[in-house]
């Protein structure tokens, strides 16, 4: 099947977060946690993906930040293009079915006479960067000890591991995305969202990983199928928002279900710390939500261009 690799590769995120979600009551994560993700999700790759690929871990977790990290004040045309990327409030589009492309999606908005970037487009970042992907897994066929072919994958991969991993978090798929959304579509901002996006990073996903990694043989049905997946756990995520603890406070005996493995206390203390000094780093405000994560970087010391 020539397109394997980028058919199996979105596969183990949307596997690995579902599992994860059966022991939490959704899935996101902060920029670290993406990057757990993205190793894990490597991790469990059949041996039928290239060997470089399955040893590039490192570079895709990388990468794995970076639709976040360049999410910047500093960079208000890079922030304004990213923004509606990461999500998708199904519910403005009024029953309407999912365009599969970008130029129907807005001309439906047009019609719906809603914004775009108020709707969200993260299946289409999801769709694109699995394209660009798959071009890229072609070349690495035809020109095999081509370097820089081979890392531009690994950071397409990564790229793409962001948005796949956004698809599995339920309030990245509607417009109650940070508590209930009230009677005119604003957000009562409860904080749920920034409490969920930080339990990843309180979960061992190697502890999680048990299915097998399956290709799909339709990219716009499998993207379609995740986020109906995504949308099933909503409720359920809000049946659990008393029981989430404040997203650097997670006692040692709380679990989200029975069966849930969670980190050693000093372990998920660790991650917040690295959280912390991820935003430190980046002369970062902590986000409220995340559709607010980003770098902030200070780039006073980079010339204009």
């Amino acid at each position: 099947m020539k397109n394997f690799a980028a058919k199996t590769f979105l596969f183990p995120l949307s596997a690995l977060t579902l599992l994860v979600g059966g022991t939490t009551p959704a899935h996101a994560w902060w920029p670290e946690g993406h990057s757990m993700i993205a190793r894990s999700a490597v991790e469990i790759l059949p041996v039928e993906m290239p060997k470089w690929f399955r040893s590039g871990k490192a570079q895709i977790a990388h990468c794995a930040q970076d639709p976040d990290v360049q999410k910047s004040r500093d960079l208000p045309v890079m922030t304004e293009a990213e923004y509606p990327q990461h999500f998708i409030d199904i519910e403005l589009l009024a029953g309407n079915p999912l365009p599969k492309t970008r130029a129907d999606f807005y001309k439906l908005c047009v019609t719906l006479k809603v914004e775009p970037s108020n709707v969200g487009e993260l299946p289409y970042a999801i769709a694109e960067w699995t394209q660009r992907l798959t071009m890229t897994f072609a070349e690495a066929r035809q020109f095999p000890k081509n370097k820089e072919i081979q890392t531009k994958a690994l950071v397409y991969a990564g790229i793409l591991s962001h948005y796949s991993g956004d698809a599995t978090m339920p309030l990245h798929t509607t417009i109650s995305h940070d508590g209930r959304a009230n009677p005119d579509g604003s957000s009562p901002k409860t904080g749920i969202h920034a409490k969920v996006d930080s339990l990843i990073e309180k979960v061992n996903p190697k502890q999680q990983m048990a299915s097998p990694v399956v290709p799909f043989d339709n990219m716009w049905a499998g993207i379609e199928n995740e986020l109906k997946t995504s949308q099933a756990q909503i409720d359920r995520t809000y049946a659990l928002e008393a029981q989430l603890p404040k997203e650097s406070d997670v006692p040692p005996t709380w679990k989200a279900s029975p069966d849930s493995k969670l980190l050693p206390p000093n372990e998920w203390r660790r991650a917040d710390v690295s959280r912390r000094n991820y935003f430190s780093q980046h002369g970062a405000t902590r986000p409220k939500s995340s559709y607010q994560h980003g770098s902030s970087v200070n780039l006073s010391h980079v010339e204009s261009s």
